[in-house]
């Protein structure tokens, strides 16, 4: 296996390449957006599954960038966020009260274009 996939947990930055860091503004976006949502919500079962999708995002910054196991990350990462995509359009708009394009909001727009920009990337990194 290449150093990238077996390395320590020393950072490995410089093997990040730009398609890299737009996926990380990506998954930072997306992991505050969660992070801020699940504390208001805490302590419900939501707000603690939204306290858990932002640590998951920020776990997996931390991974690719000690370089463990990349392409299981990106592999990992893309059901992680369709999922999260899924959930949100049928609890908000399927089963709820919403309408869409209408009830979006400024934090569900920022963290759904940071969700579909990440999805590209971690197939493009796939891809790779």
């Amino acid at each position: 296996m290449a150093t990238e996939e077996t390395a320590g947990s020393t950072l490995q930055s410089e093997s990040l390449r730009g398609l890299h860091w737009v996926g990380i503004l990506a998954a930072v976006v997306t992991a505050a957006v969660h992070l801020l949502l699940g504390v208001r919500m805490l302590p419900s079962g939501l707000g603690i599954s939204f306290v858990l999708a932002g640590l998951g995002f920020l776990g997996a910054i931390g991974l690719v960038f000690v370089g463990y196991r990349r392409r299981t990350v990106y592999a990992v990462g893309v059901p992680f966020v369709l999922v999260q995509v899924v959930l949100w359009l049928v609890i908000n708009f399927v089963n709820g009260p919403k309408t869409f394009p209408g009830d979006i909001g400024t934090l569900g727009a920022a963290d759904k274009v940071a969700q579909v920009v990440l999805v590209g990337v971690l197939i493009a990194l796939l891809r790779a």
